[in-house]
């Protein structure tokens, strides 16, 4: 199915409902016509991150069911899937085999050796300081064979992640029959998971290498365009890479949305926003939430560094239960420049401010992804924050079937469906996009569909906290209600 221009839910395949039946009884029922596409989070057999260490990408984990219930949902909507671009479980059949044969394993060069990659088999303390890393050290585990050597690998993220050297036929050959096999399913969108990490260099910070990445990138376009598949790299970093990316047509992510969005409420100023939703990509995916945290780094020189600091500032003291603990080395949080909160929390649980923030998202150039937590304005889940020690999981509640019956209810629920279901029809959003600042506190965003005649029109105040969102058909104005 070709990508819509409608809302994508960002889900689980156990968070609405225990599995992909279920996510399907629930997307027929009470979440009927929110969303257009359903980015379902790896549902692959996995040694953890919440899927994100893939074990075998030919399977869906039993738990969450099969590939005809995958293939069920592929039917009525548009379907994003991750690939783990850079790393692979350190409990894949791949890695396993690797530590019982070591150089006889066929899939030896498939990941990263430091004895092979560095001159002297460690990298001195200069290349260690230039790498962009996750952890206080160099990037690596220790592989311990069935021998009983033990070597260094490259392991960027999480010990049960191991990174796959993208320079070798043998990985090439991996990349491309889990791609393959991938379209085969229903994908209409393949996410390249930690994509700015796939290429290391010596003598660079082995992010986002250039050209290297380039080829990186054109490399799966190849094999997926000729079936109508696209490719989204998945990248938190300074906002002219997305913009770099998205000028060779590709559709890219906005990741600084979340934070500008945050400022304008707090401060009320619109201009910051404004400058952005002129200037930003127009192929894109937006975001103010998703499964992992607020991303901070991805709005650098948007706002400044000032700026910055207040709204981070802000979301501690504005936010609802939310604690500057959360997002650090006691909760397991692996990325300093993330904020672990939902966005409904970020602002307070306040219904209003919420649904503006959702309007300002639905109105911004690009197709919103409504991850499932604030698809429900869901607060912080603390009590599985706390039972876990898991940062992130302040923002993955699990909801069973009788609790999104409740959820639904709310009327901020009702309010966020009915701006989604606008979104997701009117067709004055295949149209041209502008957007103005009236005042410091005020901004107005049209998009005039002039084929079909029909434009729609939203005007916000950020300090008051209030809109008016008019669809304009043949010259008459119908206001739309949220």
């Amino acid at each position: 199915m070709k990508i819509k221009n409608q809302a994508m839910l960002i889900t689980y395949s156990d968070s609405l409902g225990k599995n992909l039946k279920e996510l399907k009884k629930v997307l027929e029922g009470p979440l009927k016509d929110t969303v257009g596409g359903i980015h379902i989070l790896p549902f692959f057999p996995s040694s953890g991150d919440r899927g994100f260490a893939p074990m075998d990408y030919t399977k869906v984990d039993s738990a969450f069911g099969d590939w005809d219930d995958v293939e069920a949902l592929s039917k009525e909507y548009y379907l994003m899937f991750d690939f783990m671009i850079n790393h692979i479980s350190a409990q894949s059949p791949h890695f396993l085999d690797f530590l019982e044969k070591k150089d006889k394993s066929p899939y030896a060069d498939l990941f990263i050796r430091y004895k092979n990659f560095w001159p002297n088999g460690e990298p001195s303390q200069e290349d260690i300081d230039l790498i962009y890393k996750r952890k206080p050290r160099a990037p690596y585990r220790i592989a311990k064979f069935a021998d009983g050597s033990e070597e260094k690998v490259w392991c960027t993220f999480d010990e049960q992640q191991i990174d796959l050297d993208v320079t070798t036929e043998t990985t090439r050959q991996f990349i491309e029959e889990n791609l393959e096999s991938l379209a085969k399913h229903g994908a209409s969108i393949i996410r390249l998971d930690a994509f700015a990490y796939a290429n290391k260099k010596i003598g660079t910070n082995c992010f986002f290498v250039e050209p290297d990445i380039w080829e990186m990138l054109h490399f799966p376009r190849r094999l997926l365009a000729p079936q109508g598949i696209e490719i989204l790299p998945e990248i938190h970093e300074h906002y002219t890479i997305q913009q770099k990316i998205a000028e060779k047509d590709y559709y890219v992510y906005d990741f600084a949305l979340p934070m500008l969005v945050l400022h304008a409420l707090y401060s009320g100023h619109v201009n910051r926003l404004v400058h952005w939703m002129k200037i930003c990509p127009r192929k894109q995916f937006t975001t103010l939430d998703t499964h992992d945290g607020i991303g901070v780094v991805d709005v650098k020189d948007l706002l400044t560094d000032e700026e910055i600091e207040e709204t981070r500032e802000a979301l501690y003291a504005q936010g609802a239960n939310v604690k500057k603990v959360y997002s650090t080395e006691a909760y397991n949080n692996l990325d300093i420049y993330q904020i672990n909160c939902t966005y409904y929390s970020a602002l307070g649980n306040n219904d209003q401010a919420y649904l503006l923030a959702r309007v300002l998202q639905c109105f911004a150039p690009g197709i919103p992804q409504i991850y499932y937590v604030g698809l429900l304005a869901g607060e912080n889940d603390i009590e599985l924050l706390e039972s876990s020690k898991e940062g992130r999981n302040i923002n993955r509640h699990y909801y069973d079937l009788e609790e999104i019956e409740r959820e639904v209810e709310r009327p901020v629920v009702q309010s966020l469906f009915k701006l989604l279901k606008f979104r997701n029809t009117s067709p004055a959003f295949d149209g041209e996009f502008s957007v103005q600042m009236l005042d410091e506190y005020t901004l107005q965003i049209v998009w005039n569909n002039f084929d079909a005649g029909i434009s729609a029109q939203m005007t916000a105040n950020l300090q008051a906290k209030n809109f008016e969102i008019l669809e304009i058909v043949e010259g008459k104005n119908i206001q739309i209600l949220l």
